[in-house]
């Protein structure tokens, strides 16, 4: 079973930066995709970014392209998210989230991190 620990949130102003970690630790299955999702208060979960296994493939959401950017570390088993140019609609719970093999931007993960809460204020 595969545990992930999310951590990196805070209270920050708008324009400011945030980096978010997401540390995986039990059975990887041979590879893992990560990913980060976030909800708002009162709406759905929402994708955010996926890495494939590798690295080498990289996706976002269209509400974060340019501002966000995702990175991983084979080494610590770890996937970061780096968040620049924060705006207040970026509050949100933020999770990660991984799954074997095959990246989606749907919330088909297998395993779940307990959340991070970024709130962005005005």
């Amino acid at each position: 079973q595969v545990q992930l620990v999310e951590s990196g949130g805070g209270l920050v102003q708008a324009g400011s930066s945030v980096r978010l970690s997401c540390v995986a630790s039990g059975g990887t299955f041979g590879g893992i995709v990560m990913a980060w999702f976030r909800q708002a208060p009162g709406k759905e979960r929402e994708f955010v970014t996926f890495i494939s296994v590798n690295g080498g493939v990289m996706q976002y959401a269209d509400s974060v392209k340019g501002r966000f950017t995702i990175s991983r570390d084979s080494t610590k088993n770890a996937a970061y998210l780096q968040m620049d140019s924060l705006k207040p609609e970026d509050t949100a719970v933020y999770y990660c989230a991984a799954r074997r093999l095959i990246p989606t931007t749907t919330d088909r993960y297998d395993f779940w991190g307990q959340g991070t809460q970024v709130t962005v204020s005005s």
